[in-house]
Protein backbone atom coordinates (compact mmCIF):
# COMPACT_ATOMS: atom_id res chain seq x y z
CA UNK A 1 0.00 0.00 0.00
CA UNK A 2 1.62 3.43 -1.20
CA UNK A 3 1.53 6.31 0.95
CA UNK A 4 -0.70 8.88 -0.12
CA UNK A 5 1.02 11.86 -1.74
CA UNK A 6 1.41 15.12 0.61
CA UNK A 7 2.47 18.69 -0.22
CA UNK A 8 4.67 20.25 2.85
CA UNK A 9 5.94 23.60 3.29
CA UNK A 10 8.66 25.24 5.48
CA UNK A 11 7.97 27.53 8.18
CA UNK A 12 7.43 28.28 10.68
CA UNK A 13 6.69 31.61 10.79
CA UNK A 14 4.26 31.19 7.70
CA UNK A 15 4.97 29.08 3.95
CA UNK A 16 7.50 30.31 2.79
CA UNK A 17 6.91 29.71 -1.19
CA UNK A 18 4.68 31.48 -3.18
CA UNK A 19 1.23 31.17 -4.50
CA UNK A 20 0.03 31.49 -8.13
CA UNK A 21 -3.35 32.04 -8.92
CA UNK A 22 -4.91 30.43 -12.12
CA UNK A 23 -3.95 33.56 -14.37
CA UNK A 24 -0.31 32.74 -13.28
CA UNK A 25 0.35 35.51 -10.87
CA UNK A 26 2.63 34.88 -8.16
CA UNK A 27 1.62 36.25 -5.02
CA UNK A 28 3.96 36.35 -1.39
CA UNK A 29 2.59 34.66 1.01
CA UNK A 30 2.05 36.60 4.18
CA UNK A 31 4.92 36.81 6.86
CA UNK A 32 5.01 36.99 10.44
CA UNK A 33 6.98 38.26 12.99
CA UNK A 34 9.56 36.49 15.12
CA UNK A 35 8.37 33.90 17.09
CA UNK A 36 10.03 35.19 20.02
CA UNK A 37 8.12 38.83 19.45
CA UNK A 38 5.50 36.57 19.13
CA UNK A 39 6.07 34.44 22.50
CA UNK A 40 6.50 37.88 23.73
CA UNK A 41 2.50 38.95 23.40
CA UNK A 42 2.12 35.92 26.17
CA UNK A 43 -1.49 36.14 24.39
CA UNK A 44 -2.50 32.37 23.87
CA UNK A 45 -5.75 33.58 21.55
CA UNK A 46 -4.13 36.21 19.81
CA UNK A 47 -1.77 32.70 18.49
CA UNK A 48 -4.67 30.50 17.67
CA UNK A 49 -5.77 33.30 15.53
CA UNK A 50 -2.03 33.63 13.94
CA UNK A 51 -2.70 30.38 13.65
CA UNK A 52 -5.90 30.05 12.01
CA UNK A 53 -4.50 33.04 9.11
CA UNK A 54 -1.25 30.62 8.50
CA UNK A 55 -3.97 27.70 8.01
CA UNK A 56 -5.88 30.03 5.58
CA UNK A 57 -2.53 30.35 3.80
CA UNK A 58 -2.18 26.97 3.70
CA UNK A 59 -5.16 26.12 2.25
CA UNK A 60 -4.95 28.55 -0.71
CA UNK A 61 -1.59 27.24 -1.82
CA UNK A 62 -3.02 23.46 -1.52
CA UNK A 63 -0.65 22.34 1.02
CA UNK A 64 -1.01 19.74 3.19
CA UNK A 65 1.20 20.58 6.23
CA UNK A 66 3.39 23.01 7.57
CA UNK A 67 6.97 22.31 9.09
CA UNK A 68 6.67 24.39 12.12
CA UNK A 69 6.18 25.60 14.68
CA UNK A 70 9.76 25.64 16.04
CA UNK A 71 10.32 25.24 19.66
CA UNK A 72 13.47 24.89 20.97
CA UNK A 73 14.79 26.02 23.92
CA UNK A 74 16.95 29.77 23.95
CA UNK A 75 19.68 28.71 25.65
CA UNK A 76 21.93 31.37 24.19
CA UNK A 77 21.76 34.63 23.05
CA UNK A 78 23.58 34.27 20.10
CA UNK A 79 21.62 30.57 18.90
CA UNK A 80 21.61 30.93 15.41
CA UNK A 81 17.63 29.88 15.09
CA UNK A 82 16.75 31.72 18.04
CA UNK A 83 14.23 34.15 15.53
CA UNK A 84 12.35 31.40 15.11
CA UNK A 85 12.22 29.99 18.87
CA UNK A 86 9.67 31.08 20.92
CA UNK A 87 10.95 31.89 24.45
CA UNK A 88 14.00 30.38 27.44
CA UNK A 89 10.98 29.42 29.26
CA UNK A 90 9.11 26.00 28.78
CA UNK A 91 5.79 26.72 30.31
CA UNK A 92 5.55 29.89 27.77
CA UNK A 93 6.81 27.76 24.38
CA UNK A 94 4.56 25.18 25.10
CA UNK A 95 1.47 27.32 25.79
CA UNK A 96 2.01 29.35 22.50
CA UNK A 97 3.15 26.64 20.61
CA UNK A 98 -0.53 24.92 21.49
CA UNK A 99 -2.41 27.87 20.67
CA UNK A 100 -0.88 28.19 16.85
CA UNK A 101 -0.93 24.27 16.54
CA UNK A 102 -4.65 24.42 17.25
CA UNK A 103 -5.29 27.16 15.41
CA UNK A 104 -3.51 26.39 11.89
CA UNK A 105 -4.65 22.38 11.92
CA UNK A 106 -8.78 24.13 12.63
CA UNK A 107 -8.53 24.88 8.99
CA UNK A 108 -7.31 21.21 7.95
CA UNK A 109 -4.04 21.90 7.67
CA UNK A 110 -1.05 20.02 9.75
CA UNK A 111 1.74 21.22 11.58
CA UNK A 112 5.28 19.68 12.08
CA UNK A 113 6.54 20.42 15.71
CA UNK A 114 10.03 20.95 15.55
CA UNK A 115 13.14 20.30 16.28
CA UNK A 116 12.61 17.17 18.73
CA UNK A 117 14.86 17.59 20.91
CA UNK A 118 17.40 19.72 22.12
CA UNK A 119 18.64 21.43 19.52
CA UNK A 120 19.59 24.81 20.77
CA UNK A 121 22.72 25.71 18.06
CA UNK A 122 23.18 26.23 14.57
CA UNK A 123 26.76 25.22 14.80
CA UNK A 124 27.75 21.79 14.00
CA UNK A 125 23.95 21.16 14.35
CA UNK A 126 24.03 17.79 12.37
CA UNK A 127 27.11 16.23 14.62
CA UNK A 128 26.51 18.54 18.23
CA UNK A 129 26.41 15.97 21.08
CA UNK A 130 24.05 17.89 23.98
CA UNK A 131 24.99 16.69 27.04
CA UNK A 132 22.72 17.13 30.25
CA UNK A 133 20.91 15.98 33.17
CA UNK A 134 17.23 14.05 33.34
CA UNK A 135 16.62 16.87 35.55
CA UNK A 136 17.11 19.75 32.60
CA UNK A 137 15.84 17.48 29.54
CA UNK A 138 12.87 17.07 31.32
CA UNK A 139 12.02 19.89 33.05
CA UNK A 140 13.71 22.30 30.27
CA UNK A 141 14.17 21.15 27.23
CA UNK A 142 11.61 18.59 26.86
CA UNK A 143 8.52 20.34 28.54
CA UNK A 144 7.29 23.08 26.29
CA UNK A 145 6.94 19.47 23.86
CA UNK A 146 5.50 17.92 26.54
CA UNK A 147 2.59 20.49 26.90
CA UNK A 148 2.10 21.22 23.17
CA UNK A 149 1.84 16.99 22.58
CA UNK A 150 -0.84 17.32 25.19
CA UNK A 151 -2.79 20.47 24.88
CA UNK A 152 -3.00 20.30 20.75
CA UNK A 153 -1.71 16.78 18.94
CA UNK A 154 0.02 18.06 16.18
CA UNK A 155 -0.14 15.83 13.04
CA UNK A 156 3.74 15.35 13.20
CA UNK A 157 6.78 16.00 14.78
CA UNK A 158 10.02 16.53 13.29
CA UNK A 159 13.34 14.67 15.17
CA UNK A 160 16.42 16.69 15.82
CA UNK A 161 19.88 16.28 13.64
CA UNK A 162 21.86 16.60 16.92
CA UNK A 163 22.69 13.78 19.24
CA UNK A 164 21.52 13.59 22.89
CA UNK A 165 24.23 12.05 25.80
CA UNK A 166 25.69 10.08 22.55
CA UNK A 167 22.86 9.10 21.00
CA UNK A 168 21.22 10.20 18.05
CA UNK A 169 17.96 11.85 18.62
CA UNK A 170 16.30 10.87 15.42
CA UNK A 171 16.77 7.08 16.15
CA UNK A 172 16.67 6.84 19.76
CA UNK A 173 13.74 4.57 20.80
CA UNK A 174 13.62 6.20 24.42
CA UNK A 175 12.72 9.91 23.24
CA UNK A 176 10.27 8.88 20.02
CA UNK A 177 8.51 6.17 21.34
CA UNK A 178 8.85 5.52 25.18
CA UNK A 179 8.84 9.37 25.88
CA UNK A 180 6.66 10.59 23.01
CA UNK A 181 4.22 7.99 22.35
CA UNK A 182 3.82 5.49 25.50
CA UNK A 183 4.09 8.79 28.09
CA UNK A 184 2.81 11.63 26.45
CA UNK A 185 0.36 9.88 24.39
CA UNK A 186 1.47 11.21 21.20
CA UNK A 187 -0.75 10.04 18.05
CA UNK A 188 0.86 11.30 14.74
CA UNK A 189 4.01 11.02 12.84
CA UNK A 190 7.47 11.72 13.41
CA UNK A 191 9.38 12.76 10.48
CA UNK A 192 13.39 13.53 10.05
CA UNK A 193 14.72 16.91 9.76
CA UNK A 194 15.63 18.11 6.41
CA UNK A 195 18.50 15.49 4.70
CA UNK A 196 18.90 13.82 7.86
CA UNK A 197 19.38 9.88 8.16
CA UNK A 198 22.27 7.87 9.63
CA UNK A 199 20.95 4.60 10.31
CA UNK A 200 17.59 4.58 8.55
CA UNK A 201 16.69 0.99 9.89
CA UNK A 202 17.43 2.32 13.83
CA UNK A 203 15.17 5.27 12.50
CA UNK A 204 12.62 3.44 11.70
CA UNK A 205 13.07 1.13 14.85
CA UNK A 206 13.07 4.19 17.13
CA UNK A 207 9.64 5.44 15.85
CA UNK A 208 10.77 7.77 13.19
Amino acid sequence: VAKPVTVDENGPQGFTMKLTDVMGNSETMTAYSDENIMAATWNTEFMYKVGESIGEDGLALGMAGLYGPAMNTHRSPYAGRNFEYYSEDPLLTGKIAAAMINGVESQGVGTSLKHYAVNNQETNRLANNSILSERALREIYLKGFEIAVKEAQPWTIMSSYNYINGEHASQSYRLLTTILRDEWGFEGVVMSDWGAGYDPVAQVSAGN
